[in-house]
Parts: C-alpha cells; sequence; structure tokens
C-alpha cells in the first residue's frame, strides 16, 4: 500500500468512527448494539466489534452472543486459546447455544484437545446443528478437495487411486466434525453420500489386506462412525457387484473368526458393520463379550444393543384393533421392513432445557390435562414431540407397525417421558376403541390408506366437540415430480427392494440436473425415507378443495396452515390478494397453489376444529 492508499485507508476509518454510536450510552439498547456487533463482524472491521462487544459485556457480562463473536475474532487471529476461554463463558451463559459448541470443537480440535473438540461437537449436533450438518461438512477444504476430484470425472466413475492417491483416507478421518455428523445423523447431500462412498470402499479395501501392524485409532474411530452411519441410513448407499462380494467375504472371514474365537480386528468389525448390521449375523451377541475400545463399543450399542432392546420392547405393546384391510395389511408390511423415519436427534432438546430453566414458559393450553391421540405415529418423532411440549397431556400413539412402534418405546425411554402410551392398531378401526379425545394430529398418514377420508371420519368421531385436530396430507399439484419419478420406477420395473432402491437411486444421481427435487428431499437419503417418498405401496393425493368440502361436510372449521420455512410464500400470498387476503381462506390458498404449485412440496398441514355442539 503506497502512500496516498494509506491516507485514503485513514479517512474511511476516521469516516466510519463518527458513524459509530456512543457505544457506552444506556439510551441504546443491549440488542440494537449485538445487532452492531455482528454487522461489524460480517464486515470484518474486527476493532470495532471488539469495542461494541466490550460496552455490551460491561452492563451485561454474560452476554452468550458477545462473548461467542469475541470467540470468532480470536479464532480467525489464530489465538485458539483465548477463543476457547470466550467460548467457554458463552456457554456458561447459554449451554444450549449450537453455534457456541461447534465453534468451541473447532478451537479445541485446532489446539489438539480431540476429545473436548469432539464433545462439543456431538453438543451443538444434538442441538439442532444436525440439520445443517452437510452444508459446515461441505466447508472442509478437504471434503472439498475429495469432492472435486469426483465432480471432475462425473458421471464417469472415479478410481480409487484418482481420489485417494498416495494420501488415502487418513485427511478426512482425522475431521472431528465429520465424523460426530456420520454418527449423530443421516447426511442427506449427493456430493457427501457419492464420496463417502468411495470411502467405504476404500475402507473395505483396507481390511481385507490382513495387514499384521495395528490400524490407526483415527482411521478406527471413522470407521466405525462411517458404520453408524450407514446404519442410520439403512445402507441405502449405492455398491459395485464386485464390491458387494468382497463386504460378504469379509463379513463371512468375520463370523468364520468369530466362531472360532479366533483374533481380529477392529477395522475389520467396522466396515462389515458399514455393509451389514451386526443385530443380523449370527451369534452377533459373542461381540459384546469381547473388550472393545470405545468407537467400537459406541459402533455395538447402535448397531447390536439397542436393536436388541427394541425386540424387548415389543412384548410390552398391545393391540387395540385388527388390522384386515388388505392395503393396510401391505402398508403394514412395508413399515415393519422400513420403520420410518429412522430419527436419532430429539429436535427439541434445547426448548426442554430453557423450559426447565424458566427460560420460557407453557402456555396454558401446553399445560392441560388433556387427552391426545397421534394416529400414525411412526418411530415416535411426532409424539414424543408432543409429549415433551405437552407434559401434563396424556397421550394415544399409535402406528400399524410394531417394528416402528418398539423404536418408538425405546427413544420414548431413553428420553424419561411417561405420559405417552403406544398400540398397534389400523385407522380406519378406530371407531371400535370406544375413546374420545381433545385434540387429534395424523400428519403424514390418511394418503396411505385404502380411503383416506373414511379414516379421516373415523378420527372425527372420536374427536370431542370443540376439539382440534391437526392433519397432513399430500398435494396433488406440489408432488407432481413424485408420480413422475413413480411412472418412471413401475416402467423401469423397479421393485421395492434394498438392491432395487439402491440402484435406481444411483441412476437418479446420474441424471441429477432432472431430479433436483428428490435429490434435495431429505427422505431420499435413507432406505425407509426414499421407499416412504417413491415406493409406497398406496399413496393418495388431494387437492384444497378436495379437503374443504370434507370439512363442510363435517362442520370442521379451518384454522389456517402451519408456518411456511419460507416467509416468502405468505409474502406473496399477501401480495396475491391484497387487502383482501384472508390466511384462513381455503379458495384463496386454492387459487393461490394453481399458481405456485410448489408451495405445498411437503404436504397441506393444517389445523382444524370441531363445532363445540
Amino acid at each position: 500500500m503506497n502512500r496516498k492508499e494509506r491516507r485514503a485507508a485513514g479517512k474511511r476509518r476516521d469516516a466510519a468512527g463518527k458513524n459509530v454510536p456512543a457505544f457506552g450510552s444506556a439510551g441504546i439498547s443491549i440488542a440494537d448494539l449485538a445487532a452492531e456487533a455482528s454487522r461489524f463482524y460480517g464486515m470484518r472491521r474486527f476493532n470495532e466489534a471488539q469495542e461494541v462487544c466490550r460496552h455490551i459485556l460491561a452492563r451485561e457480562p454474560s452476554h452468550a452472543q458477545s462473548l461467542n463473536l469475541l470467540g470468532l475474532m480470536a479464532q480467525a487471529a489464530g489465538d485458539h486459546r483465548s477463543a476457547v476461554k470466550a467460548f467457554a463463558k458463552a456457554i456458561a451463559a447459554d449451554d444450549v447455544n449450537a453455534a457456541c459448541h461447534y465453534n468451541a470443537g473447532n478451537s479445541y480440535q485446532a489446539l489438539g484437545n480431540r476429545a473436548k473438540a469432539a464433545a462439543h461437537f456431538s453438543k451443538a449436533l444434538a442441538l439442532g446443528m444436525d440439520a445443517k450438518a452437510v452444508g459446515f461438512i461441505l466447508q472442509s477444504p478437504t471434503v472439498t478437495r475429495y469432492v472435486g476430484r469426483i465432480a471432475g470425472k462425473w458421471p464417469l466413475p472415479v478410481t480409487s487411486a484418482d481420489l485417494f492417491g498416495g494420501e488415502g483416507v487418513a485427511a478426512l478421518a482425522s475431521d472431528l466434525f465429520l465424523r460426530c455428523a456420520m454418527e449423530a445423523t443421516t447426511l442427506a447431500g449427493m456430493q457427501l453420500e457419492v464420496l463417502l462412498g468411495h470411502v467405504r470402499a476404500e475402507l473395505l479395501r483396507l481390511a481385507g489386506e490382513q495387514r499384521r501392524d495395528g490400524d490407526d485409532d483415527d482411521l478406527i474411530a471413522f470407521a466405525c462412525a462411517l458404520a453408524r452411519q450407514c446404519f442410520i441410513n439403512e445402507y441405502v448407499y449405492g455398491q459395485t457387484e464386485a464390491e458387494a462380494e468382497r463386504a460378504a467375504a469379509l463379513r463371512d472371514r468375520l463370523l468364520h473368526d468369530l466362531a472360532s474365537n479366533a483374533a481380529f480386528t477392529p477395522l475389520t468389525l467396522a466396515v462389515v458393520a458399514a455393509y451389514f448390521p451386526l443385530h443380523t449375523l449370527p451369534a452377533a451377541d459373542a461381540l459384546l463379550r469381547r473388550e472393545w475400545p470405545p468407537t467400537v463399543a459406541g459402533l455395538l450399542r447402535v448397531q447390536l444393543r439397542e436393536p436388541r432392546e427394541e425386540m424387548e420392547e415389543r412384548r410390552a405393546i398391545v393391540t387395540l384393533t385388527p388390522i384386515r384391510n388388505d392395503v393396510s395389511v401391505e402398508v403394514m408390511r412395508q413399515y415393519e421392513e422400513n420403520p420410518y423415519p429412522r430419527w436419532t436427534v430429539n429436535p427439541l432438546t434445547a426448548f426442554v432445557a430453557d423450559r426447565a430453566r424458566g427460560k420460557t414458559a407453557a402456555t396454558a393450553e401446553q399445560q392441560a390435562e388433556r387427552d391426545i391421540l397421534i394416529a400414525g405415529c411412526g418411530t415416535g418423532s411426532h409424539a414424543i414431540q408432543i409429549a415433551q411440549v405437552c407434559p401434563n397431556a396424556r397421550l394415544l400413539a399409535v402406528d400399524i407397525s410394531m417394528t416402528s412402534l418398539a423404536y418408538a418405546r425405546r427413544k420414548t425411554r431413553e428420553l424419561g417421558l411417561r405420559n405417552v402410551e403406544y398400540a398397534q392398531a389400523d385407522i380406519l378401526e378406530l371407531g371400535s376403541i370406544d375413546r374420545s379425545f381433545d385434540s387429534i394430529e395424523s400428519v403424514g398418514v390418511l394418503h396411505h390408506l385404502a380411503e383416506p377420508m373414511t379414516g379421516w371420519r373415523v378420527l372425527v368421531s372420536l374427536l370431542r366437540p370443540g376439539g382440534t385436530m391437526r392433519i397432513g396430507l399430500y398435494s396433488e399439484l406440489a408432488r407432481r415430480v413424485i408420480v413422475e419419478a413413480r411412472d418412471r420406477i413401475a416402467a423401469r420395473n423397479y421393485r421395492a427392494t434394498a438392491d432395487d432402491i439402491r440402484r435406481c437411486r444411483q441412476e437418479i444421481f446420474r441424471e441429477a440436473d432432472q431430479w433436483r427435487t428428490l435429490i434435495g428431499a431429505k427422505d431420499f437419503y435413507s432406505m425407509s425415507g426414499c421407499r416412504d417418498l417413491l415406493f409406497n405401496v398406496m399413496e393418495h393425493r388431494l387437492t384444497i378443495p378436495e379437503i374443504a368440502a370434507f370439512l363442510n361436510e363435517h362442520d370442521l372449521s379451518f384454522q389456517g396452515f402451519e408456518p411456511f420455512d419460507d416467509p416468502a410464500v405468505l409474502e406473496k400470498f399477501r401480495k396475491q390478494f391484497a387487502a383482501a387476503a384472508d390466511e384462513i381462506n381455503l379458495d384463496q390458498w386454492h387459487r393461490f397453489e394453481v399458481d405456485h404449485p410448489e408451495t405445498f412440496w411437503d404436504m397441506y398441514v393444517f389445523m382444524v376444529r370441531k363445532d363445540a355442539r
């Protein structure tokens, strides 16, 4: 920078300084000061951002956002020791702040404290960062490098030598956030899945070498994490015929060694678990009698102990109704084979912690003692969330699949919830249970019945006068791409088997430009999710006029659609109808959806109320 440029820069700093408010002034709210600090940070004007943060902390020493910003600025300067001190203070002030835990994890990793880094990364994922994990993983220069090598050949396959070269998978194995994310949640992203598929094949090659020297601890931990990811997504990754044969051979070798009480490496066990669920292997319980490092013990807990617990839970589940309808029997078979969804993270962890500390207060409705029916609870995520929000409510959660209910019971027990009763039942038969409810929720279920409206009528008959009902139904307009994909699947004779679902998904990946909507759907990235999305044995789609007609016929008043993830939806709706816009007018919503058919891509989710008479 020459003298003229330095002088100009100085003038700009002076001008900026004149515009800085008097931060010490008590007349400026802390919220406004925090917004200003964030703005300076975003502009990388760290000196000003630090000054604002110091003024905030002088007034509120435990202001988590300011402490987090100071940590980030220390991190950017390479001062990770100062950074972890700032993050520690931020977490002490707000220990359910996912961002603070993630940032602390990065600095601990930079300092070489891998145990603390992993603990903070896992906490961040448990507090909600699981939904953003793929985006953060793809920011890693190491991951980006591997992804770029695959993209350079796509759609042609990349060889192991071209992808991993002389460095192998060691660089990936040292990425702690990637490892923690693989253990925690389904990683829904095409680029990452393709990369991890190649990594799994490379680990299979390494395990097959039967090397005598011990494997690196990071490599074993990484292989265990990948095996847990494969278990979570139900082994949805594609594999070549030769790869499948090598995996089967490694499994058979493991079984032989297990039967003969011979030694085998943790890597061998982890790689087999990345292709086959351990609880399905003969004599797998023998694995529990051996000593293992913690990462392998964690893998055995997920793939062996928890499935055994679910088998025990099945014995405690009562059957409320018979399951006689032919379509209901087929749907039950689907969800017995692939319980959906295989969720892992409780999305209300932070909410529950905040409520326990008194940071948030329950509404009168949330505190009320009510009878709630969850009709079609699947693996329990929905019921468990309601049970946490409404701790005094009495919940009956029913589903057609015993396997799903067993999963739900295990997760409910782990969370210590005691206000949920699970039972097997067919919605079409629920009229025989002689019970009524203040609230009924059935989201993503009725459209899989032989006759959705018949099932809905049964639920209406169980709802008390004045009660509310939350319903989720597929949209005919929004799911055109699903209809197109299902037609293509039928034309190519793909069946709802694991092998065919894998092959179908790989074909869709190769034609990614045509199927961007599918590839962007989280359900696409697990076996049960993909089967539910594209291979469901029964799917009905409805329109808003059909829904409106049902509501009118049964004296149900429409209370509104659930808030949209994209705020632009309501903005467009209000703009289209201007002063006449009415968010509970279904005729307006139908006209809006015709113009914007992607609006209800997931489904229509809405509340209705039964007339109080």
